[in-house]
């Protein structure tokens, strides 16, 4: 059966657009690439010592189970240099899972809907861009609506002068 999954996709080393517009094109393999938000600058939050980010959220069709899809989404950030050697370290690209349909996932390697995401601006801001009516199957709001709830201070986030695909 087809889900839909949203991703948010980061990246804070070499040539952060790039980085981000080739993990794009990986995430293809694993199903259809149906929506890229625009892309946005975001200060490092928890690890602040690095550099910023580059941050966009994106939405795939696919037949893939959960289990082989993060199989799949980890072999890509592999193959992109990722090495995990600091938590919440610099890297070149960073993909997490956030939703997978409306499935409510949680095993030792992957928890859906993603534990922090209500949490993040620089993940709600650019989900919002593509899916503000989606709902989160935990707490039954809208993207739009737990955007709209944050507090204003912490982590900034700017949309960059570079959209996104699609």
């Amino acid at each position: 059966m087809e889900k839909t999954v949203y991703l948010s996709l980061g990246s804070n080393l070499g040539d952060r657009e790039a980085n981000l517009r080739a993990a794009i094109g990986k995430l293809d393999e694993l199903g259809q690439v149906i929506a890229v938000s625009a892309f946005f600058e975001t200060e490092p939050v928890e690890f602040t010592a690095q550099p910023w980010f580059l941050n966009c959220a994106v939405a795939v069709r696919t037949h893939l189970m959960p289990k082989l899809f993060l199989a799949k989404v980890l072999a890509i950030e592999q193959q992109m240099g990722r090495q995990r050697t600091q938590p919440k370290g610099p890297r070149p690209i960073d993909i997490d899972v956030l939703l997978f349909g409306n499935a409510v996932i949680s095993t030792p390697q992957l928890k859906v809907p993603h534990p922090a995401m209500h949490q993040r601006r620089f993940v709600l801001e650019p989900l919002s861009e593509i899916a503000p009516d989606v709902r989160h199957p935990v707490f039954k709001r809208s993207m739009r609506e737990l955007l709209r709830e944050l507090p204003r201070e912490g982590g900034q986030v700017k949309r960059s002068p570079n959209p996104g695909r699609l």
